[in-house]
């Protein structure tokens, strides 16, 4: 079911007219609003292309939702465009707001609001990642409200991307496994993930978006996914490369 859906997902038809299905809403997620994606999103997740900024949007909002202690306690992951705006609004580093002089607030984003655990912003702590931002635009570290010290930042070397398409694999993938404790105690090492392993992730992340309970399509996307009939051997649909085409796919 994990591979039918992600040909479900990515598969782009064109009709007669000329016209696609590549904006068509496939998929709702139930965040503090609904956030909504259409198959153009998703089918970003294809091999050797660009995923769209909406996935990792998505993405954070699942990784949020986790059962998982650190998720609940401490790390709650903000959408990449605050970080981006943030960078854009506070040149030099310098994460005051011009016209008042108060310190940078993700709140001070509306348009991010609707879409964002308000509870779980005051109880989790950010700082140290607003720091980090803050030092590799050119600024100074934060103060702590301790004796006016800096926030130190840790800032580990982990693997990375070996493409220029799959950033935003590497962003969720360390988004979903970041853990608060290793960082303190500079654990972590970590062996550089293949690319078949990679490609793999792109399979993964698209049922879990789709089958998420948060999806209040879910049950469309397996209705949809159910429909594909893949005729190749099963070894081969572990493959995201995979293809498939029309007489895959059961119209009846």
């Amino acid at each position: 079911m994990k591979q039918k859906c992600y040909h479900w997902a990515i598969q782009v038809k064109t009709y007669a007219d000329g016209l696609t299905d590549e904006f068509d809403n496939i998929c709702k997620l139930q965040a503090q609003d609904i956030y909504t994606l259409s198959k153009f999103y998703l089918a970003s997740l294809v091999p050797k292309t660009h995923i769209e900024v909406e996935i990792v949007y998505a993405m954070c909002f699942i990784v949020n939702q986790q059962n998982i202690q650190r998720f609940q306690e401490e790390v709650y992951c903000l959408p990449p465009d605050i970080v981006n705006m943030a960078l854009a609004n506070h040149l030099e580093g310098v994460f005051l707001q011009p016209k008042n002089n108060k310190p940078f607030r993700v709140e001070d984003y509306p348009m991010f609001i609707p879409f964002l655990d308000l509870q779980k912003l005051k109880s989790h702590r950010y700082g140290y990642v607003i720091s980090r931002i803050k030092v590799y635009a050119g600024g100074a570290p934060l103060k702590s409200k301790d004796k006016d010290r800096e926030i130190v930042a840790p800032y580990l070397h982990i693997s990375g991307q070996k493409t220029s398409y799959d950033c935003a694999i590497y962003v969720m993938k360390w988004l979903e496994i970041f853990e608060p404790a290793n960082i303190k105690r500079w654990k972590y090492e970590w062996d550089d993930w293949t690319q078949d392993e990679v490609d793999h992730f792109r399979v993964e992340y698209a049922s879990w978006i789709l089958f998420h309970d948060m999806n209040l399509d879910k049950d469309e996307a397996i209705r949809g996914s159910n429909a594909i009939r893949l005729s190749k051997p099963s070894s081969l649909l572990l493959s995201p490369y995979c293809q498939i085409d029309s007489q895959d796919v059961d119209t009846a």
